[in-house]
């Protein structure tokens, strides 16, 4: 529990990475592994998680990013991508997932799908987006947290051009559209964001209780 409040309280929003550094395998591992095991809604995962090492994408997306360093820098980036015009099809896959992990038929699955499908089917295409989004976020979290407790350093950005990153990553082709992308590896000694104090809410200020 200390921990974990500690290791909360140590992380910030990495502004400048040192690019001598990079994360390990098992490192990578880790973060990778957290990001699996995130919730989502009805677990469905309505994203996919492009991880970035190479350093000439990097260069590129850094320009696609409004010149931050940070995507330069930084060992690696995760960009979360949504699946577009989510529909039917992509319950298929996840129910035909769920049967074969679970070792079960899809037909014993039918009213779970059919409740996926419903839901799916009542929304609008800017309502799905909208909620694969929110998902993806929770994906963000859960990396934002795990590098935490593993003292390596993360920024969570949303300042980037999405249509940009979806052409440099060959995202359209694959039918996603990046959504949120954080910079992963180990602050600059330089960086004077490490310094300051960390400004939150009071619990008066975040917290009703009822």
């Amino acid at each position: 529990m200390e921990q974990v409040i500690e290791s909360l309280k140590w992380r910030y929003a990495t502004k400048s990475f040192d690019a001598d550094k990079q994360l390990s395998e098992s490192q990578l591992n880790i973060l990778k592994n957290a990001v699996q095991l995130a919730p989502s809604s009805f677990g469905l995962q309505p994203y996919q998680v492009v991880v970035v090492q190479n350093k000439e994408v990097k260069q590129q997306l850094r320009t696609a990013a409004f010149n931050q360093t940070q995507l330069e820098d930084a060992s690696h980036i995760f960009v979360f991508a949504i699946e577009k015009q989510y529909a039917a099809k992509h319950v298929d896959a996840f129910i035909a997932n769920v049967a074969n992990t679970r070792n079960t038929s899809v037909e014993s699955l039918k009213g779970f799908e059919d409740l996926l499908k419903t839901t799916v089917n009542s929304r609008s295409a800017e309502e799905l987006d909208a909620w694969n989004s929110k998902q993806a976020y929770i994906g963000l979290g859960i990396l934002l947290e795990t590098a935490a407790l593993y003292n390596i350093d993360a920024c969570p950005m949303e300042g980037f051009n999405a249509t940009e990153f979806n052409r440099i990553l060959g995202l359209d082709e694959r039918n996603l559209h990046a959504v949120a992308i954080a910079a992963v590896g180990f602050r600059s000694d330089d960086d004077k964001y490490q310094h300051y104090a960390k400004v939150r809410k009071s619990y008066d200020d975040l917290f009703i209780h009822i």
